[in-house]
């Protein structure tokens, strides 16, 4: 600004934000007395405030994240073991060894959400909940093949 309070050039100055792995929606970025000027006024702030874009395979809740797959009725009885590719492009293979009901969710601990706290670096957990799919038909052999598995 000039003595009479009008700009005597453009000024034009690039904010960079390191955003950091974790930050929730709603953290604030403030720029101190970044922001444009007036005549005998101070520099206002410039705050950003992230937001969250969804995600393709993963939802957030806090620090966990939720993952939901898909497995078939003999994995669900028997067991299995998945493969899931994780946000900082790790794959972890995790085997399920029970009995999967539809309101199972599988818990692993420490693969969610980065937490940053006093210099501590911890994670929140990974849910994973399972969508069960059944088959369409069974033929009268497979009915009394199951009939007699699961009889008590």
């Amino acid at each position: 600004m000039n003595s009479d309070g009008h700009s005597t050039y453009d000024d034009t100055k690039i904010l960079e934000i390191n955003v950091k792995p974790g930050w929730k929606a709603g953290t604030k970025i403030t720029f101190p007395k970044e922001g444009n000027e007036k005549p005998g006024m101070i520099a206002s702030d410039i705050i950003f405030v992230i937001a969250e874009k969804p995600h393709a395979r993963f939802k957030r809740n806090g620090n966990d994240l939720i993952y939901k797959h898909s497995i078939s009725l003999k994995q669900a009885l028997l067991g299995f073991t998945m493969e899931l590719q994780t946000l900082d492009d790790r794959t972890l293979r995790i085997p399920i060894n029970k009995i999967v009901d539809p309101a199972y969710t599988h818990k692993v601990q420490n693969e969610g959400m980065p937490i940053s706290k006093g210099g501590q670096q911890s994670k929140g957990n990974l849910l994973v909940e399972f969508d069960i799919i059944f088959p369409n038909r069974l033929t009268e052999n497979q009915k009394k093949m199951l009939n007699e598995c699961l009889e008590n």
